[in-house]
């Protein structure tokens, strides 16, 4: 078997003049995985490159995968992700996998970001204030998943509401309210961190409603999945595309 002109195109195109050095110790994988990866899998996609970099680099946050993250990174900014895009993509992941995962990429994509002379801290992105951030995060939930919202907190048991007053102020307050990411792209983004987590078939349902009410439909999703195969696996991956099957069957 030999890599196919076409896999070879696509991976070049992410990782110009880059070495292999699997290719010699492990050809035959690497024969099979390159003409999957990057020749079967992109054949039908609908997702750009940059969306498609994107959400691979927040499953691979999400599934701690620090290593190909960093070769990742540097394929994503090749085609044009911005390091603010990326920065982002690592802070919206804080409320989704937990900052103790989290610290790992953020070290991770400094050092990338440094090592190719972009100075920090990146200018910020924060819209909220201390005062504002739980009203905007409220108003952030009922325009991804609508006046259920309301339900949810009105049926809260009381010694469990202070945990849906943190995610009106802190995980929409304090993060879908920062620029530098349109709202869709971080619906699809928490979308790829939980299909990647895996074990979060509630939460990823909830979120596969969330994508449709900001305009991601079930071909975008559907799409999405398919590009993060190769990297999550299939039973993760087979998982998501039955939630999303739940939850656009109607």
């Amino acid at each position: 078997m030999a890599i196919r002109d076409d896999a070879h195109r696509n991976h070049d195109a992410l990782f110009p003049n880059h070495v292999s050095t699997l290719k010699k110790t492990d050809p035959e994988l690497i024969e099979v995985f390159d003409n999957w990866a990057f020749g079967d899998v992109l054949e039908d996609t609908t997702l750009d490159i940059r969306t498609r970099l994107m959400v691979q680099l927040a499953a691979m946050i999400a599934c701690h995968a620090v290593s190909e993250y960093r070769v990742m990174l540097g394929a994503a900014l090749h085609v044009g992700v911005t390091p603010v895009e990326t920065k982002e993509i690592v802070y919206q992941a804080v409320p989704y996998v937990g900052m103790a995962r989290v610290f790992d990429f953020l070290h991770a994509t400094n050092e990338v970001l440094q090592s190719r002379g972009i100075a920090l801290p990146l200018a910020g992105q924060s819209t909220t204030t201390t005062e504002t951030r739980f009203a905007k995060g409220l108003e952030a939930q009922k325009r991804i998943f609508g006046e259920r919202i309301e339900d949810m907190r009105a049926v809260a048991p009381k010694d469990q509401l202070h945990i849906q007053d943190f995610l009106a102020s802190n995980c929409f307050g304090d993060y879908y309210t920062r620029g530098g990411l349109d709202l869709k792209t971080r619906e699809l983004l928490t979308l790829s961190m939980l299909a990647a987590l895996g074990g979060c078939e509630v939460q990823l349902a909830g979120h596969v409603a969330g994508n449709l009410g900001v305009g991601n439909d079930r071909a975008v999703l559907v799409t999405t999945i398919t590009q993060l195969l190769p990297f999550i696996g299939y039973p993760r991956a087979l998982n998501a595309l039955r939630v999303i099957n739940e939850g656009t069957s109607s």
